[in-house]
């Protein structure tokens, strides 16, 4: 599919999408949206098709090796110029490995991530050793009349001079040009050393492009007297070994700047700049390295799909059993959803990661909220007497509002997300943002437009549905100050456990050290691997044992710089288990301390993010409410991983906010449902109203918890160890989100209004203006 192609169908897409929009006539719309629906379908199967060529792989399935690299500036300054021309010297070092396409890009102000796919475990410690050491940059000179010289040599009349050997150049090929090889015979010994070199840029000059350099005052004179002794001689500079240019010297060089011209192109001046600049002649570290093995990755991919693919089916009966024809309705959104899903992440080149597939199969259980919502309400209208065609559109029109406010906020914390985070869990964030947006459309046009089609027609003129919790009259902020002390309980409890434990709550994501992760096919126990540990003082390690297709899987974390001498000895110790290095992880102290540090930055931008939109939708009591269940649904559930002895790692920052992006959209669609109550001059006192609210509420608050949690629980079940902890998080997180949004969020709004001395009325009375004001955004 070309750009051209791509681009026009695009527009034409969105000239569809606003010719639905702005059409009131009911087949007109009907047919805008089937024709949006079948374009998108089939443009999404076609940017999917054959998948094996569309789709890539993050090392975490492909395997491989990531490094994260840091320039350590010292007195220089590291300039945007100077990291851009790293990246140029880490190229060329990464491509002396060949094989796959490594991803070399800058991070921050002095970092670069280095991605080497398939790169096996025994050349890990050699890429480390390459890119780790300072660059050399060198001048040497060229012995004169080299080509005669060499004419000899290679006949044999002629001997190599003592302090020359030969060396092969390849000139840079800018584009249209061919590279030609050239042979030179070059001193062993550097005649002068590019440490003395201060500045190098590229220009275009009198005779076409040319480098300018200055030298320092000492290499300023060596170069002088160099220049002056050696006129109509070329010399050689030479970074790594290798020959990156051989001009001639046409003149003696005085004042300690020079210009390096000849039939340069832009590529090859700008190029020979950067080798002059040598942004590597300072000592590099190596921040953070991981690295898995394509073993480990295929099987965690084989056990995602299986648990997703398990998840999707189970979704699928338990919605059409409940729902019946609604449901099949809601199941083909569903299908749909996920199409348009995977075609989105294709289309945008985005690279598949095993957080990526969690948030895929999170998006199972979230896309079918929205159905469940408009479901609920078409029963209720039902009840009332209407007519199906009535109801049916009564139910959209009512469900739109908390349909819309409960995916904003959910979305807003996936922005902060992605903007904040990195690597996989980015990943996690744009699967989790493409799968809320899909979601929408599909409910929102999908199943509308398919449901009101049949019963228009006459097609289907009753819907039936279970009901399995019917209306209830229960107390619920009567009974919030025992629930608030329940949760005051667990919260302590947790916290406890997480004071406790200390360090030991986090993994080396955030603490820094080396993790290792050793497989073998025979029975293997943590203490005999402790004990084979004991003779390098490393018994105290952290070692965790687990079982996925077929294999015993041995994780090991200790202090930074262990895991080679922990996998020599263990290798050593129990040479019957012929254990192979599955994983391996090295990060930094300083890159673990900024990482927490954005990983809070992430949860405090999200909370405020959410404190702003729930007060401009609702009012500041509810904003208040919103952020207290959100806090009270994370520290929960962080304390329950202290307690059962978990750790916290990066990927554990994706589940934490998903968490709260749950909380919040539980919350919000209850909140709906009182301003509602509040707005419509219902009669009673504000108790009575938010109890009648969160007990219509009751049946959609389970029903999307138990869809929502299905998905995560055949990922916790089926998905394998690498994901296990990320579903457990997101487990307990939904299991406290849907108890929050019942018995702590409701009850904050009517402690707050009191404490801040406010009167039912007066919360009425603004509850009705900003819906009045949300109802005329929103229709708008």
């Amino acid at each position: 599919m070309t750009p051209a192609f791509t681009f026009l169908a695009l527009l034409g897409l969105l000239v569809l999408f606003g010719w639905y929009f702005a059409t009131d006539h009911g087949s007109r719309k009907r047919m805008l949206a089937t024709a949006l629906v079948v374009l998108l379908t089939a443009f999404s199967l076609q940017t999917i098709y054959p998948p094996e060529k569309k789709i890539q792989l993050g090392l975490d399935i492909q395997g491989g090796t990531s490094f994260l690299i840091r320039l350590v500036g010292g007195d220089k300054e590291i300039t945007p110029q100077l990291l851009e021309q790293a990246v140029e010297v880490i190229r060329k070092r990464v491509d002396y490995f060949g094989g796959g396409e490594p991803i070399i890009s800058p991070v921050g102000k002095d970092r670069i991530l280095v991605q080497i796919p398939g790169l096996s475990t025994e050349k890990i410690e050699e890429a480390r050793q390459q890119l780790s050491r300072v660059a050399k940059l060198e001048f040497r000179l060229v012995y004169p009349d080299g080509g005669q010289r060499l004419q000899g040599i290679d006949s044999g009349t002629e001997v190599i001079p003592p302090e020359y050997k030969i060396e092969v150049y390849k000139p840079h090929a800018d584009e249209g040009k061919k590279q030609v090889e050239e042979r030179l015979l070059v001193k062993k010994k550097a005649d002068l050393g590019g440490e003395h070199v201060t500045s190098a840029h590229a220009g275009y000059g009198n005779e076409g492009w040319e480098v300018a350099l200055n030298f320092d005052s000492e290499g300023g004179k060596t170069f002088g007297k160099l220049t002056e002794q050696h006129v109509n001689h070329r010399f050689a500079v030479v970074l790594d070994g290798v020959i990156q240019s051989a001009p001639n010297i046409r003149e003696p060089i005085y004042g300690g700047s020079a210009r390096i011209s000849g039939k340069f192109g832009e590529q090859e001046a700008r190029s020979l700049a950067s080798v002059l600049e040598n942004p590597l002649q300072t000592p590099v570290s190596i921040e953070e390295e991981r690295s898995v093995s394509p073993t480990l990755g295929q099987d965690s991919i084989r056990a995602s799909i299986i648990a997703g693919l398990i998840g999707l089916a189970l979704t699928l009966i338990c919605v059409m059993i409940y729902y019946k024809f609604a449901g099949l309705i809601a199941n083909l959104a569903l299908l749909i959803n996920i199409i348009l899903l995977i075609g989105a992440l294709t289309m945008f080149n985005f690279v598949l990661t095993l957080p990526g597939i969690a948030g895929i199969i999170l998006t199972i259980g979230i896309a079918v909220d929205a159905s469940v919502l408009i479901y609920e309400r078409l029963r209720e209208e039902l009840e009332l007497g209407k007519s199906l065609k009535v109801a049916v559109q009564s139910a959209y029109d009512k469900a739109f509002s908390s349909i819309f406010d409960a995916n904003v906020t959910t979305l807003i914390t996936a922005a902060i997300l992605f903007w904040k985070a990195s690597g996989p869990v980015k990943g996690f964030a744009i699967s989790l943002s493409l799968g809320i947006l899909a979601s929408l459309f599909t409910a929102l046009i999908v199943g509308r437009n398919a449901l009101g089609w049949f019963v228009d027609t006459g097609k289907v003129k009753r819907i039936s549905m279970l009901h399995l919790i019917s209306s209830q009259h229960i107390n619920f902020l009567g009974k919030g100050f025992l629930a608030c002390m329940c949760s005051l309980a667990l919260m302590c409890a947790g916290a406890g456990a997480f004071w406790y434990r200390g360090d030991k709550n986090f993994g080396v994501d955030f603490r820094g050290g080396d993790l290792i992760t050793l497989s073998s096919t025979q029975a293997v126990s943590v203490h005999d691997v402790r004990q084979a540990l004991e003779p390098i003082h490393l018994g105290e390690a952290l070692i965790q044992q687990s079982q996925q297709a077929g294999k015993n899987y041995i994780t090991i974390r200790s202090a930074v710089n262990t895991s080679e001498a922990i996998e020599t000895q263990v290798a050593k110790a129990m040479p019957q288990a012929q254990f192979k290095v599955e994983r391996s992880e090295r990060v930094g102290a300083l890159v673990g301390g900024e990482l927490a540090k954005t990983s809070l930055w992430a949860l405090a931008l999200g909370i405020l993010g959410i404190l702003v939109f729930v007060t401009f939708r609702f009012e500041l009591s509810f904003a208040v409410g919103a952020i207290v269940a959100v806090l009270h649904d994370v520290i929960i559930t962080v304390g329950v991983f202290s307690l059962l002895g978990r750790e916290l790692t990066l990927t554990m920052v994706g589940a934490v906010l998903t968490i709260a992006g749950y909380s919040i959209n539980d919350t919000i669609v209850v909140y709906d449902r009182i301003r509602e109550g509040l707005a419509s001059g219902k009669r009673g006192t504000i108790e009575q109203i938010m109890n009648d609210s969160i007990n219509q509420t009751l049946s959609r608050t389970i029903l999307t918890s138990t869809v929502t949690l299905i998905p995560i629980l055949c990922l916790f079940f089926f998905g394998g160890s690498v994901l296990r902890d990320f579903a457990l998080a997101i487990i307990v997180g939904v299991a406290v989100g849907t108890y929050s949004s019942i018995f702590i969020a409701a009850p904050i709004v009517l402690w707050w209004t009191r404490m801040r001395g406010g009167s039912a009325s007066s919360l009425r009375r603004e509850v009705t203006q900003k819906a009045a004001t949300a109802t005329g955004s929103v229709s708008s």
